[in-house]
């Protein structure tokens, strides 16, 4: 299997950039978008001046458990900038949600509260809701995640949207939002109060 195939097979159709994109990506932004790839991972990533995003990160079933996530997420850290990150919701029914954010809460991110994440998939037609997740070596406010993951989501994101999928994503403005209160429940104090 190729990289594109390991990725598509592991994350959800709606949350998934078409082959042509990430191609165009990794060579039309060759200085902001990364591919590390090793025997058992893919790790696709925007290293922004100031912060990174993580935009796909696959371990392989047959290393999981064996700290290949964690050495990928403190080779991020070392470049000593926020990194931010998008998780789907914690479903209880679908354990890999689960699991993706207790690795993600023991690595030392951070849940955004006060952004809210809602964009309409152009392969599925369907609205869904991202968490937005954050590690920062100086305590970044959530105002400076949400102003960098705007820059991310039109730089990275919607990169030639039309040409790839026939129509274009949402502008960033219906996509993300910053409020001080956000009804939502925080998903790590979530899982903390699951697990006790």
């Amino acid at each position: 299997m190729n990289w594109y195939e390991k990725l598509n097979e592991y994350f959800p159709v709606e949350e998934m950039k078409s082959k042509e994109h990430m191609e165009a990506l990794l060579k039309e932004k060759s200085h902001l978008y990364y591919k590390d790839e090793g025997e058992n991972h893919v790790l696709m990533y925007a290293e922004f001046p100031t912060f990174i995003f993580i935009d796909y990160v696959y371990v392989s079933s047959a290393a999981r458990g064996q700290g290949l996530g964690h050495k990928l997420i403190e080779k991020m850290k070392a470049k000593g900038k926020p990194i931010i990150l998008e998780v789907e919701p914690v479903d209880y029914e679908e354990t890999d949600t689960e699991k993706r954010l207790r690795f993600y809460q023991r690595e030392g991110f951070k849940h955004a509260q006060s952004i809210g994440y809602t964009r309409r998939s152009l392969a599925t037609n369907e609205i869904n809701q991202m968490e937005i997740l954050y590690w920062s070596p100086e305590d970044a406010s959530e105002e400076q995640i949400y102003e960098q993951m705007k820059e991310m989501y039109k730089e990275i994101h919607t990169y030639k949207d039309e040409e790839f999928y026939g129509a274009s994503y949402q502008p960033v403005e219906e996509v993300l939002s910053l409020e001080e209160d956000r009804d939502t429940e925080n998903i790590i104090d979530a899982l903390d109060k699951q697990k006790n």
